[in-house]
C-alpha cells in the first residue's frame, strides 16, 4: 500500500490580521503530495495549501479570509515552484524485473534443450 505524504515546499510569515485574535503573526504553508511505495516514489502535481495564525494557533479557512489575506495568498502561490511531477523507481522494483527476466530465460533456454518436452 503507497503511502502518502504532504511535503513542506515553501513557508511564508505573512503580516495580515487574524480574522480571529487579530494579531499579525501568521504562518502561510504550501504543501505537495508525494507517494511512497516499495517499488516506486511518486511526486504528484497535487499542491495544497495552509494558513495558520501562531497567536491562537487556529486554522485560517478560504471562507474566513479577508481580501488582504487573498491578494498575499495569490502572489504567494504565484512565487511557489512546485516539484516536477515523475516517478522513481526504487531497488526492488529493478530486482524483480531482473528477477522475472532471469525466469523466462531460464524457461526459454531449458525448452529450447529438450529437457523438458509438452
Amino acid at each position: 500500500m503507497a503511502q502518502e505524504k504532504l511535503e513542506v515546499i515553501q513557508e511564508s510569515v505573512i503580516t495580515n490580521n487574524c480574522p480571529q485574535c487579530f494579531n499579525q503573526d501568521m504562518k502561510l504553508t504550501f504543501y505537495q503530495k508525494h507517494r511512497y511505495s516499495k517499488l516506486f516514489h511518486k511526486v504528484t502535481n497535487e499542491i495544497t495549501h495552509q494558513v495558520q495564525c501562531k497567536t491562537c494557533d487556529s486554522f485560517i479557512y478560504p471562507i474566513d479570509w479577508t481580501p488582504d489575506i487573498e491578494r498575499i495568498f495569490d502572489y504567494k502561490r504565484k512565487m511557489v515552484t512546485p516539484e516536477k511531477a515523475s516517478v522513481k523507481y526504487t531497488g526492488l522494483f529493478y530486482g524483480l524485473i531482473l528477477f522475472l527476466i532471469a525466469l523466462v530465460a531460464g524457461a526459454v533456454y531449458i525448452f529450447t534443450q529438450g529437457i523438458i518436452e509438452f
